[in-house]
């Protein structure tokens, strides 16, 4: 089969999908996205005719949504979709959905002034978190202890240009036991997750935690399967916590998967994972 990769970075996690793709007999054809020019009235590309699918690897949320967009209306499957990169990238829609299903999250308010952001603080209690709706590797990502802290956090949101930070996405804070949950779902399995643990109360491996393999239970592996079917399913990253009194409740999902730190502290070929059972879906 020959498999499209949708790029703008060639980072560890593409080397590895490409090296993968090969081993296993495959074609691949880079798409270095940012170079590319699209008409969109050309509804059907013969440079795309042979792809069996695409992967979609764009570190950018805007291209690798907008470059899917292109490739699904010209009749190339990709993975993900368009519409899966859509509502795992924005969290009020995540959030949103997930919780449409039953399924548990933290709890979470939405505002649209700092007035009402601080009345639904107080009714949620602080410490809180305020996130932004776009956004990842805990980026913008702030906690307010008390009001004061609130106020400077409204204070400097309310003055950037980006309107999306002037949508107040507050969510409680987790008391978390210094760890949360990568986990990764595949096609309907999850073969591989990792604590990422640090003393910090962001546990982010992109600013500095600790990747180590974890055993999920039997009600982690459901509801993170749970969790994936409910945005649409196919190669996902799914973030648990794990509260004090044992309950488990989803925070992000993740339609562009990074996985190195996975693989180091594993040994677990993800990559390989990716493509082979990719491959077979889209052989069916």
């Amino acid at each position: 089969m020959i498999i499209g990769l949708a790029y703008d970075i060639l980072r560890t996690e593409e080397k590895l999908l490409i090296d993968a793709a090969k081993r296993l007999g495959h074609s691949v054809k880079p798409i270095f996205v940012p170079k590319r020019i699209e008409w969109l009235n050309n509804t059907y590309n013969e440079e795309f005719r042979e792809l069996g699918f695409v992967l979609e690897r764009c570190v950018s949320h805007y291209r690798a949504l907008s470059s899917a967009v292109i490739l699904e209306g010209r009749g190339v499957p990709v993975v993900n979709p368009y519409r899966v990169i859509r509502d795992c990238g924005d969290k009020l829609v995540t959030t949103t959905i997930l919780a449409s299903k039953g399924i548990p999250v933290p709890k979470t308010v939405v505002v649209y002034n700092r007035d009402k952001a601080i009345e639904a603080a107080r009714e949620l209690g602080y410490p809180v978190v305020v996130k932004p709706i776009l956004g990842s590797w805990g980026r913008f990502i702030a906690r307010a202890t008390n009001e004061d802290d609130l106020l400077d956090i409204l204070d400097f949101r309310e003055s950037m240009n980006s309107p999306h930070f002037k949508i107040h996405y507050i969510q409680q804070y987790i008391e978390k036991p210094d760890r949360d949950i990568r986990a990764f779902y595949v096609w309907g399995r999850v073969p591989v997750a990792i604590y990422r643990y640090s003393k910090r109360w962001k546990t982010n491996t992109a600013l500095g935690g600790k990747a180590v393999k974890a055993d999920l239970s039997e009600e982690q592996i459901e509801l993170v399967i749970k969790s994936a079917e409910a945005v649409g399913g196919g190669v996902l990253g799914v973030d648990l916590m794990e509260t004090k009194n044992g309950e488990n409740l989803v925070g992000e999902l993740n339609a562009v998967i990074e996985f190195r730190n996975t693989v180091q502290v594993t040994g677990y070929d993800l990559a390989g994972d990716v493509v082979k059972s990719t491959v077979e879906v889209f052989k069916k």
